[in-house]
């Protein structure tokens, strides 16, 4: 006969031991905490890094339109130039191709600065609005409509890039009569 108490006995490492049933309790409870926790944290950064993200495209947005802006600046008196001189032309050349080209500039140099986020204000006839109007004249007999414009204004997005240059008075009617507003 065999001894087999000073035997032992070697364990296949493949084959499966049966699990353990695990009963709920304080461990499992804990770990589901630190679970939800991790999670929660993870929402959190998840949203902030997506807040931090669209706030960094507004900077550069913003950025960008501020760093076009003084350029811009000094742009809208060349365009100015260049329509004081369609103008200055004399009637017998309003249709030569001298005209026509400079109001090709003027077409491509506005639509140039539409692109970039440049718009003119529209004054003429308008209620005098100090955001966006300078009052270089006014009519002595006093109103408050912009009644000439010297020089356009114009935005640049939402913002004033040049407040237009105009003279304010009464609206004067077709018939030479003075209007009120």
């Amino acid at each position: 006969m065999r001894d087999v108490s000073n035997m032992r006995v070697e364990r296949d490492p493949e084959v499966a031991e049966p699990p353990e049933a695990v009963a709920p309790g304080p461990d499992l409870e804990a770990v589901e905490a630190e679970r939800d926790r991790y999670l929660d944290q993870l929402q959190r950064t998840a949203a902030d890094f997506a807040n931090y993200r669209r706030r960094t495209e507004q900077d550069r947005a913003q950025q960008r339109v501020t760093a076009n802006e003084q350029l811009l600046r000094e742009i809208v008196p060349v365009l100015d130039d260049l329509q004081r001189g369609l103008g200055a032309l004399p009637p017998d050349e309003q249709d030569s191709k001298l005209a026509e080209g400079m109001r090709w500039v003027e077409q491509k140099f506005l639509s140039t600065l539409k692109k970039h986020g440049v718009t003119p204000i529209e004054s003429l006839g308008q209620t005098f609005d100090p955001s966006v109007h300078e009052a270089v004249e006014a009519d002595p007999t006093g109103g408050d409509t912009v009644v000439a414009v010297y020089a356009p204004g114009y935005r640049l997005g939402e913002g004033v890039l040049r407040p237009a240059m105009v003279k304010v008075g009464q609206l004067e009617s077709e018939s030479g009569e003075v209007e009120s507003r």
